[in-house]
């Protein structure tokens, strides 16, 4: 408490900014912008600069902060935040450095990828997606950012919102698939889950949404490629989300690697001025990727003077590790290549996002080891995990209602998959625990209880290949590779299935498998696993396949010879129990894909929205057909639509109506539609509705999705759901990039999934 005392003295004599203490911890300070000018007004070149400087820490060891080699550059002013660095202790030892030894005593910002949870980890940011339950996202980034900011971190690189459209990207698994509206309300949930509409609470964190744009598009699904497409795709299919997270009142923003007309976008005034700031009014700051500027060196856009110089005037104003900033803006300064109004600008945006976050007025603020102890992995936190990935999981298929099973008997669990607990988190679980993560097999030991006989064998590792599945196991997400041969593991396999009732195969992508740096060219589960599940299909027991990935994979074969596929990506720290508790009935299955599967990787891309060629096919058996679009040696659809996924109950859709077969544009309509659950059990549906423009001054998509609701019903029960449509639903943006509803024909589709069949239909009047 001296120190704390002392500090707050010191940095009142030295800023001056101190008008009256409020508790104390906290000092209240003047408003805002008068705050930040009058501190600018003190500050170096070198010390703004440096605000604009973000290095990783390393994850300094607790006691080594002083000797670090980023003490130094903190305590000369040189560094506006720190990543990479977790606990209350070690941040507290850095911001001292940042706040008693530099001159103006300017606090850190305090970084980290908090993608879909901290240390209570949730499903990958696709599976999460597929629940469809805003209310649900959002609350799983409220818990993310309770238990982040009770360790000391207030700035979360997240949510990612890139729309994707191809799965050889294997960044797909952190965003939320392949439609712009669905993604725009995910964007929305996540960075008022994030931020709370308040960050002087000491409980919410600044998003950063990202990657900021169009990521999600490279050719060829290879990360970090090219991407290249016209300003109307931009607008109408990829640009939504953002522009979702900037009106959701989202902090910061971070640049993606990809270029964009030629130009990256770290580097793309257009992108980052007209578009951003000019046309959608976005308040905040912009960062850069991980060495997003030096890395225009290698697109050719110039040495790292020229490119620090060109990030800054595109509208860039912090520089995550590449120091290009820090080293070569004085030179482009003196040189006339950059103004000081516009370091300034930056400088002034990093300071005022410290404000809001309450720094200023207690930069230990997030430095509570109280709440470091009471607030992060809670059980509450993980019931509330266990709960929401169990909605995540997605059933392909369900035939003879070989689910749910029994709590009696013997079950055989066999696969890689089975008892990897280290992999359960899924890829971008920096600050997981692995050792605390619960595995398939625990959780069916668990959840089946003491009638339920359960049997283990791995079966294969993850592939034949043991180079591959270094590859795809890293950071700590080891499969524990069984040295014994594939003969070996297979006849153990079949000893235990043989034992069995029913077998559960466990198996599909490792954790890694998936995410950055993972692109993919076969989407199909390993060989290894393949000749395993064939082998286990032979014993003529039932077969139910838990497929473990983190993205659409093709698994045509595996859907013509497995008589029950459960989807379940990788579900988080409470995998295990969240998936057994599906597996059992305790929990009915209610996802829906948010991505579309394929049949081959030929396809891809493939997404619902696709626009009509002028040869579409004219059967609807996917039979071949000469000068029309399509394959000589594959269908045209999907295996798995998007919004598609199977409940152990059924649905019945009925009595579809449109209020008005005519809309001005400042009318509404209203859409109603019976539901009714013919099943044997209750069960949760997602009940989308699409339109089609039928006739545009520009091509538009076959549909798209504009609404949906997911309602809860009871077995026999029937809800009549209702849906208003605006003229807001129906507007895109034109040639002339201009946001507008064009009069004529529409037609209004409801159901289950993107191949819902029940139409109606209206006209738009003038």
């Amino acid at each position: 408490m001296k120190n704390k005392l002392v500090l707050l003295f010191l940095g009142c004599a030295v800023l001056g900014y101190a008008q009256k203490k409020n508790t104390k911890n906290t000092v209240k300070i003047k408003p805002r912008s008068e705050f930040v000018a009058e501190l600018m007004s003190k500050m170096t070149l070198d010390e703004k600069l440096g605000q604009l400087n973000l290095p990783t820490s390393g994850d300094i060891t607790t006691g080594q902060a002083n000797s670090s080699d980023v003490a130094t550059k903190i305590a000369e002013g040189k560094v506006g935040g720190l990543f990479n660095i977790k606990s209350v202790q070690k941040i507290k030892e850095v911001q001292k450095i940042a706040v008693e030894k530099s001159r103006l005593k300017i606090p850190l910002i305090f970084g980290m990828d908090v993608i879909h949870g901290y240390e209570t980890t949730f499903p990958i940011p696709l599976g999460l997606s597929c629940t469809w339950d805003m209310g649900l996202i959002e609350r799983s980034a409220q818990i993310a950012a309770q238990e982040a900011s009770a360790d000391g971190i207030n700035w979360t690189f997240s949510p990612m919102v890139d729309v994707s459209r191809d799965p050889r990207w294997g960044r797909v698994s952190e965003g939320s698939g392949e439609d712009p509206y669905l993604g725009s309300r995910i964007a929305t949930a996540m960075v008022n889950g994030y931020q709370q509409h308040d960050l002087s609470k000491n409980n919410s964190i600044m998003a950063c949404v990202k990657h900021f744009a169009l990521y999600g598009a490279p050719e060829g699904g290879r990360d970090y490629n090219t991407v290249d497409m016209s300003h109307i795709r931009m607008f109408n299919d990829y640009f939504p989300p953002y522009k979702a997270a900037v009106d959701a009142g989202v902090g910061s923003v971070m640049a993606s690697f990809n270029e964009i007309d030629g130009i990256p976008a770290t580097g793309n005034k257009w992108l980052m001025t007209d578009i951003l700031r000019k046309q959608w009014g976005f308040k905040g700051f912009v960062v850069t990727d991980f060495t997003g500027i030096p890395e225009m060196i290698e697109h050719g856009m110039g040495d790292l003077q020229a490119v620090s110089a060109l990030s800054l005037n595109a509208g860039v104003e912090m520089d995550m590790v590449g120091e290009g900033f820090l080293t070569t803006l004085k030179k482009s300064l003196d040189e006339k290549k950059v103004t000081i109004e516009t370091i300034d600008n930056a400088v002034k945006l990093i300071l005022e996002a410290k404000y809001d976050l309450g720094l200023f007025s207690d930069p230990y603020k997030y430095c509570d080891e109280k709440r470091a102890k009471t607030e992060i992995f809670t059980s509450g936190s993980r019931k509330e995990a266990r709960s929401i990935a169990a909605q995540s999981l997605v059933l392909l298929k369900n035939q003879g209602q070989v689910l749910p099973l029994k709590k009696s008997g013997t079950i055989a669990l066999i696969g890689p998959l089975g008892d990897a607990k280290e992999n359960m988190p899924g890829t971008w679980s920096v600050a997981t625990k692995m050792e605390n993560a619960i595995s398939l097999l625990a959780g069916i030991k668990e959840v089946a209880g003491p009638s339920t006989k359960v049997l283990y064998a791995k079966g294969s590792n993850l592939d034949y290949d043991e180079t591959f599945e270094t590859n795809a196991t890293m950071f700590g997400k080891t499969l524990h590779r069984d040295g014994r041969s594939k003969e070996e593991l297979l006849a153990e396999a079949l000893k235990v299935a043989n034992q069995s009732d029913v077998i559960v195969a466990a198996l599909g992508e490792s954790a890694e498998l998936s995410g950055e740096s993972s692109s993919r060219t076969n989407l199909e589960i390993p060989q290894a696993q393949k000749d395993l599940l064939n082998a286990l299909l032979k014993t003529g027991k039932p077969v139910v396949l838990v497929l473990f990935d983190g993205r659409p994979l093709v698994i045509k074969a595996e859907n013509e010879t497995v008589p029950a596929i459960l989807n379940v990506w990788f579900a988080g720290s409470e995998a295990g129990y969240a998936i057994a508790d599906v597996l059992f009935g305790d929990v009915n299955p209610s996802g829906k894909l948010t991505s579309t599967f394929p049949r081959s990787v030929g396809q891809l891309p493939i997404y619902y929205a696709h626009k009509n060629t002028g040869r579409p096919l004219s059967n609807t058996e996917g039979k071949f057909e000469k000068f029309r679009s399509n394959y000589i040696d594959e269908r045209n659809e999907p295996l798995f639509p998007f919004g598609f996924g199977l409940s152990y109950t059924s649905f019945e859709y009925s009595n579809l109506k449109i209020s008005s077969d005519k809309m001005n544009p400042a009318g509404k309509l209203k859409v109603t539609v019976d539901v009714a659950n013919t099943g044997n059990y209750d069960g949760k549906e997602t009940v989308q509705l699409y339109i089609r423009d039928l006739v545009g001054s520009v091509t538009r998509p076959v549909r798209e999705l504009k609404n949906f609701q997911k309602i809860t019903l009871k077995k026999g029960e029937k809800q009549t759901v209702t849906f208003d449509i605006t003229v807001e639903d129906l507007k895109f943006y034109n040639s002339d990039l201009q946001f507008v509803a064009e009069p004529g024909q529409f037609d209004v589709f409801v159901g289950g999934n993107s191949n819902a069949d029940k139409k109606v239909s209206f006209e738009l009047t003038k």
